[in-house]
């Protein structure tokens, strides 16, 4: 074909396609995978924002715990909980959700070491080519550790007045 035989307009400029490069088609698919990139990305952000809660609610627990004025293990625990819903709330998540459990021995005395952990589902939202997520939810968890100060009054010791503490 020549140029001569192509429809053309009054400045010159041919109508067809016969330059025209394909991709047009493209457009929606490249609109799809940035959704499910996006999403995929909030999915993401939600279960870093859970373990940032759950890490601050652990942290909390045990903080309260060790600092509890007692007098006895039950208050201690009771304290810890209220401070590991008050963090989780804190970061704007439903604490009735959360699971908080003690690690090891639950002693209330001088040099005990306390772990408590925390627990959380994080809802997935089920996506395209993503099984691995899948809908359902992550579990997030996370735990802190500290010892109960050896030179706290109104603490129980839990070695005899000769030793040395926390040894």
């Amino acid at each position: 074909m020549n140029r001569r035989s192509l429809p053309c307009d009054l400045r010159g400029r041919c109508t067809d396609e016969s330059g025209f490069a394909g991709g047009a088609e493209a457009l929606p698919f490249g609109v799809l995978v940035f959704v499910i990139g996006s999403l995929l990305l909030a999915n993401a952000w939600g279960v870093i924002d859970a373990k940032i809660a759950a890490s601050a609610a652990a942290r909390e627990a045990t903080r309260a715990y060790v600092e509890s004025p007692g007098p006895t293990a039950d208050d201690a625990s009771r304290d810890a909980h209220l401070a590991a819903e008050a963090a989780f709330t804190g970061h704007g998540r439903d604490a009735s959700k959360m699971t908080l459990q003690n690690r090891g021995a639950v002693a209330y005395a001088r040099c005990a070491p306390i772990t408590f952990e925390v627990s959380y589902p994080v809802p997935t939202i089920s996506l395209p080519w993503v099984k691995a997520l899948g809908p359902g939810a992550i579990t997030v968890r996370a735990s802190h550790s500290e010892v109960v100060d050896p030179y706290r009054s109104g603490v129980p010791s839990s070695e005899s007045p000769t030793d040395t503490p926390c040894r």
